[in-house]
């Protein structure tokens, strides 16, 4: 995670601090924005192209403290890397704390149903977020990156089989 943190800290400490709008960041935040993705586990398996591709369609947005990223049952549009700060999922019985590396929203990008918890920003948050309109677009036009997830989520539903039936 140290590299992550690494990455992170240079998008924060770069033009990301500044940077909220999309044609902004894909000037301000290609490499970086390109080696963040490629730590998450969903986009790991990804080109460098690929993950460039996505990056493309990513945009910084900031959240004060208190406010929420994503309330639960409300339609699910986007996937979230956590950059500077922290937010706290509200799970029944056991909220959880993100923070810089951190992301959610990876089965919303992909299937659309409504969020499953709500997140809310504990100190003042800055995030990489990947629209899913634009996210399904990439898909449509790069086949090889759906491919490339579908056999990721593959491997780790196979993995979470194998640790039941122990």
């Amino acid at each position: 995670m140290d590299d992550l943190t690494g990455l992170t800290r240079l998008i924060v400490g770069g033009a990301a601090a500044t940077l909220d709008t999309p044609s902004a960041h894909a000037r301000g935040l290609g490499r970086e924005a390109t080696a963040l993705l490629a730590q998450v586990p969903i986009f790991a398996s990804l080109s460098r192209r690929h993950l460039g591709r996505i990056a493309g369609v990513a945009a910084t947005k900031r959240y004060a403290a208190g406010s929420p990223l994503v309330r639960v049952g409300k339609p699910a549009d986007a996937f979230y890397v956590i950059l500077d700060g922290s937010a706290r999922v509200d799970v029944p019985g056991r909220p959880v704390t993100l923070e810089a590396g951190d992301f959610f929203g990876e089965m919303a990008i992909l299937d659309g149903e409504p969020r499953s918890a709500t997140v809310t920003a504990v100190s003042e948050v800055l995030v990489l977020m990947i629209p899913r309109a634009k996210f399904l677009k990439v898909l449509e036009s790069e086949p090889k990156i759906a491919l490339a997830i579908m056999a990721t989520l593959t491997h780790r539903l196979r993995a979470v089989q194998a640790a039941v039936s122990r």
